[in-house]
């Protein structure tokens, strides 16, 4: 009989490496997956080897397997790409990383919104920001802002189409049901099954 998951920090498999990181309940890290330096929210889970570093998650969010979230650039206008340059202190006796090239990457955090869905093997650079809802398609490489509710796919990942008709976003983000208790979520979860999302909306707005 499947097992229900942990009111607490749900599953982080054993093969998983969670350090300095946050995670909400209901959660679940699968295996071969690093996450660190990272917040993540209720409900949310991140698939077999992925790797995820300086991010914050939303709620509900879907990572699929292979997925690098805040992959860090090498330092394109230095003589060398290598990272002995920042890593000095791996190299050489009497020699330090270069604390302030390792404070601008953690600076350049990537923001994930509330019940986004990120497919396969996708890379999301760093700095970049995720709006709720939006759907990103299996092997993108996200350089720019993902706008709410937005399909986005490619290399780099383009506008594919809205998710919704105008106006169902901003009204999804008022009801903001992932807030809802997990009681409330378990009276709705018909709806959810089964309402569009302006019926749903219809139903349980106001």
């Amino acid at each position: 009989m499947k097992k229900h998951l942990s009111a607490t920090v749900s599953f982080i498999d054993p093969t998983a490496v969670v350090t300095d990181s946050q995670l909400g309940r209901y959660t679940e890290v699968a295996a071969g997956s690093s996450v660190t330096d990272t917040t993540m929210g209720d409900y949310s889970y991140v698939r077999e080897n992925c790797m995820v570093w300086c991010v914050d998650i939303g709620k509900f969010v879907n990572i699929a397997a292979a997925v690098r979230l805040n992959a860090t650039n090498h330092p394109t206008e230095r003589a060398t790409l290598h990272h002995f340059t920042y890593r000095a202190g791996d190299y050489f006796d009497g020699a330090e990383n270069e604390a302030e090239f390792f404070a601008a990457r953690r600076a350049k955090r990537v923001v994930i919104g509330h019940d986004v869905w990120i497919g396969h093997g996708v890379t999301v650079l760093p700095g970049i920001k995720i709006g709720n809802g939006a759907v990103i398609g299996a092997g993108a490489v996200v350089s720019r802002d993902v706008a709410p509710y937005t399909i986005v796919g490619g290399v780099p990942a383009r506008l594919i189409r809205d998710r919704f008709a105008s106006g169902i976003g901003e009204r999804m983000d008022a009801l903001a049901w992932w807030d809802w208790g997990h009681d409330q979520l378990f009276q709705a979860l018909q709806d959810f099954r089964d309402l569009s999302a302006e019926e749903f909306l219809g139903k349980y707005e106001g």
